[in-house]
C-alpha cells in the first residue's frame, strides 16, 4: 500500500517526534504536559491469508480515498498518555520553538 503506512510505524515516529521535543524543551522557559495525546485516524484493515494469518492496519492519510476491495476502512481513535521510562510517575513536559503570533 503506496499510500499508507503500518499503524506500529506511526506510533513509533510519534514516539520519536514527541521524544525529540521533550528532548529540545529541557530549558525552555515554557513547556507544555503530555497529559494525554488523542489521534483519530483513518485505518484500513487488511487480512493476509498466509500461513498463521495476519492482520494489519494501515494508516492513510485523511485526503486519501481508499478503493481497493481487500481493504477495509474504519475511524480509530486512540488516546495515548506518555510516561517516561525511567520516571512513570513524572509528568513528561514538552516544548517546542515558538510559533509566530504566540503570547
Amino acid at each position: 500500500m503506496d499510500d499508507a503506512v503500518e499503524l506500529a510505524e506511526m506510533i513509533a515516529q510519534l514516539r520519536r517526534e514527541l521524544s525529540r521535543a521533550m528532548a529540545e524543551g529541557e530549558d525552555a522557559g515554557l513547556r507544555f504536559r503530555a497529559e494525554r495525546v488523542e489521534l483519530e485516524l483513518t485505518v484500513g484493515v487488511e487480512r493476509s491469508h498466509e500461513p498463521g494469518v495476519k492482520v494489519r492496519f494501515w494508516v492513510f492519510d485523511a485526503g486519501v480515498s481508499v478503493k481497493r476491495s481487500a481493504t477495509t476502512t474504519q475511524k480509530l481513535t486512540l488516546v495515548l498518555q506518555p510516561v517516561r521510562a525511567h520516571a512513570p510517575d513524572r509528568m513528561a513536559l514538552i516544548s517546542g520553538d515558538e510559533l509566530f503570533g504566540e503570547d
